[in-house]
């Protein structure tokens, strides 16, 4: 990649996109096309490939999805599934349509079945039945795989697929009914403090196991593989170490500095028991992540919650 090449993030205000703006930017890069969803809407087929025809960028990062927690997952099944086979078919088509150097898809580690060996390796990819929560969502985003590499096999594109972890960082999502379990917690918490609360309720046992990477580490592993990586067979991108969800709620509370207690809501559901990413292919390949979960989660509170009130 040179720096003068120009570069289409879709997605580049979410978690994901920023974060790999800002580290390309850090790199020296300087050509990027960036576009609002109200500027160009990525599930209109026409759109798209008048937008390619006319920028014919050089590389091409597909971070743009439609994304939520377990409730929104759940709930609207239908728009996670359309939506987001409309963008990623019209964003990788009109991609391979004028050309582009390489496109980098970004995926889900839910694609992998509900009871896969752990820590998941990339060819346990369909071997059995998806959590039925995010099953929609899993679904598209395993056609987005499948798509990367049929344009491959036929067309020679170079489209390579990552599979990052649970991920959190700047621009997460803190909408108690949308948002992922690390922010919603985050927002919790804070909120029971200044309330001054006596508890905090989390859903289910606490008990299942989760693995989470900082998003500025996922925009160098990003980064790295579009030097590094050229191959078929989609990467995971994640931390190595998990912590379950009762241990999360524990860190999140001495970093808000709460002092009430941690109640499960057992009505609600647990989700995937576990879901651990095996990082080898990525780390024999030179590259392992810097942040570590607790100052990593310190790290966005501080910059989230506690700046805003200063």
């Amino acid at each position: 990649m040179k720096k003068t090449d120009k570069i289409y993030i879709a997605g580049h205000r979410g978690m994901v996109g920023s974060a790999i703006h800002r580290k390309l930017k850090q790199e020296g890069f300087t050509n990027f096309i960036t576009k609002t969803s109200k500027q160009l809407d990525l599930r209109n087929q026409a759109k798209v490939d008048r937008f390619f025809s006319k920028e014919k960028p050089d590389y091409v990062i597909l971070a743009a999805a439609k994304v939520g927690g377990i409730m929104a997952n759940n709930t609207y099944r239908a728009e996670f599934l359309y939506d987001n086979l409309m963008i990623q078919n019209n964003v990788i088509n009109a991609a391979h349509g004028v050309g582009v150097k390489k496109l980098l898809f970004l995926g889900s580690s839910c694609i992998y079945p509900k009871f896969a060996p752990q820590p998941l390796q990339e060819e346990s990819l369909l071997t059995g039945i998806l959590e039925p929560t995010n099953e929609p969502y899993a679904i598209a985003k395993i056609a987005g795989i499948k798509m990367c590499d049929a344009y491959r096999s036929q067309y020679g594109s170079n489209f390579i697929s990552v599979m990052p972890t649970n991920l959190y960082g700047p621009n997460d999502n803190y909408d108690l009914d949308t948002s992922h379990v690390l922010p919603a917690l985050l927002r919790k918490f804070h909120e029971s403090k200044s309330k001054k609360d006596d508890k905090v309720v989390i859903w289910g046992t606490g008990k299942p196991l989760r693995e989470f990477l900082h998003v500025d580490d996922l925009a160098d592993a990003c980064y790295f593989l579009m030097k590094k990586y050229d191959l078929p067979q989609f990467i995971n991108v994640g931390s190595g170490s998990e912590v379950t969800i009762q241990g999360l709620a524990s860190i999140i509370k001495e970093v808000v500095g709460y002092q009430g207690e941690i109640v499960q809501d057992l009505s609600k559901p647990d989700g995937t028991p576990r879901k651990l990413m095996d990082n080898s292919k990525l780390q024999e390949m030179g590259w392992k992540p810097t942040i570590s979960l607790e100052s990593g989660i310190s790290q966005v509170y501080n910059e989230t919650f506690v700046s805003k009130q200063a």
